[in-house]
């Protein structure tokens, strides 16, 4: 559908008057989202079946580079990472970097109105598990809805504007507890969220 839609629109958008346009581009943009949320759903359903092949993690490194890859597809002009201590992580190498993915993509997309988008990272060893976040200065959430963020196909009525299948989090909920760990999150309206995690220690 999505390929019709494109093709129809290269080659006989002379022939269409505006309104004829408009709605083409409306089935062509449904596809792309209807196609973007099967990806995410196929990508969702493999972590459920993947083995976790555990290894030391370094955690900053992955989060630098991470955020180096994200950074070009942002409309924002000024967006700061600010890196705190990360204490060096334990899991599945590809399954916490697409946490990462994840949780920066989140950051990066909902900072994109500010003046200055601001994400910190950051850690610490707690006990037996290691803590990071990711905190933005981004529009932030009713904590009253905090339950929707990690719900399939549920999405917040602040985030309904942008871009996305609010899948992103329902991956890496599950691939943190596959770990044996732990995600939540904290915000506030207009002020910004920190979406935190927990691996435990290599035994």
């Amino acid at each position: 559908m999505n390929g019709f839609a494109r093709k129809l629109l290269r080659d006989y958008a002379d022939r269409l008057d505006l309104k004829g346009l408009e709605l083409l581009t409306i089935v062509k943009e449904n596809a792309e989202r209807m196609e973007r949320l099967i990806s995410d759903l196929l990508a969702f359903s493999r972590i459920s079946t993947k083995d976790v092949r555990l290894a030391e993690i370094d955690m900053g490194g992955l989060v630098e580079t991470v955020f180096d890859e994200l950074r070009p597809n942002t409309e924002s002009k000024n967006l700061r990472l600010v890196m705190n201590a990360l204490p060096v992580g334990y899991g599945d190498a590809s399954m916490i970097r697409q946490v990462i993915v994840n949780l920066l993509s989140n950051a990066i997309k909902f900072t994109e109105a500010r003046e200055v988008g601001i994400i910190e990272v950051g850690g610490a060893v707690e006990g037996s598990n290691s803590t990071y976040y990711v905190k933005d200065n981004g529009i932030g959430f009713d904590m009253q809805s905090a339950d929707k963020l990690f719900g399939l196909f549920q999405r917040l009525s602040s985030a309904q504007d942008f871009e996305g299948t609010g899948i992103g989090l329902v991956v890496a909920k599950r691939i943190i507890e596959k770990h044996g760990g732990r995600i939540w999150a904290e915000g506030k309206l207009n002020e910004g969220a920190t979406f935190s995690f927990t691996l435990p220690h290599k035994v």
